[in-house]
């Protein structure tokens, strides 16, 4: 019970003073996963509509095989990213290996298949009110799968949530493929990791309950920004 005391006390006295450190491992918390969450919804949605209204053989072992990518272990995605991004991987020569590009790239493979997978179960619903009436419209499919993503844009907020909550949390990853650099790369699960090893329990309790706070702010701002807590909606 004093560890959790002491985390509360030092996680109150580092967000009071705006301790510089924990500022910049926030800010870069947020930068890697609000960008890898924006990239997984561009290619999420879209794919979770298209698999809605598209209508192909073997799509439901694309539709199981989607769902199973939703457990795709952190760690091994990592190892798959720090290979291609190595120097005698693929993409060696582009020196993204221990940059805050590949801690993106790897979330992105981590939270794209729950984005989809979550986007498929909404849109699916959604499509089954508007078939008829997109049908009669003649409507192309880059038009339907427009309608149902923008009618069912606060639902599909769910799905990005989903994926920055996944994303936020991520730490095996993240280890692998940016190294925990102290200035560089070092983020809020990485920098708990060290703090549990070194046996500063305070201070990584402390890192954890600002990453949970720092996790609800976010949730909050999105819901108040797409008014979903008007019209009965919440």
């Amino acid at each position: 019970m004093s560890d959790i005391a002491d985390g509360f006390a030092t996680a109150a006295r580092l967000v009071v003073s705006l301790d510089p450190e924990l500022i910049e491992i926030t800010l870069r918390s947020l930068h890697v996963t609000l960008s890898a969450t924006a990239v997984a919804s561009v290619i999420g949605l879209p794919l979770g509509a298209w698999l809605a209204i598209t209508r192909f053989p073997g799509r439901r072992y694309v539709i199981a095989l989607l769902n199973a990518l939703m457990g795709l272990p952190p760690v091994v995605v990592g190892l798959i990213v720090y290979i291609m991004l190595s120097r005698s991987g693929p993409f060696g020569v582009l020196g993204l290996l221990f940059t805050p590009t590949a801690m993106i790239i790897a979330q992105v493979i981590i939270i794209t298949p729950l984005v989809a997978s979550v986007a498929h179960q909404a849109m699916r619903e959604l499509w089954a009110d508007y078939h008829d009436l997109l049908i009669s419209l003649h409507a192309s499919r880059r038009q339907r799968i427009a309608t149902l993503v923008w009618d069912g844009r606060r639902t599909l907020l769910t799905a990005q949530l989903a994926g920055f909550g996944r994303g936020i949390g991520e730490v095996g990853a993240i280890m692998i493929v940016g190294g925990n650099i102290d200035n560089a790369t070092r983020v809020l699960t990485s920098a708990i990791s060290l703090e549990t090893g070194r046996g500063e329990f305070a201070l990584a309790l402390a890192l954890g309950f600002i990453l949970i706070g720092l996790a609800v702010v976010v949730n909050l701002c999105i819901h108040v920004l797409s008014r979903t807590e008007q019209g009965s909606r919440w």
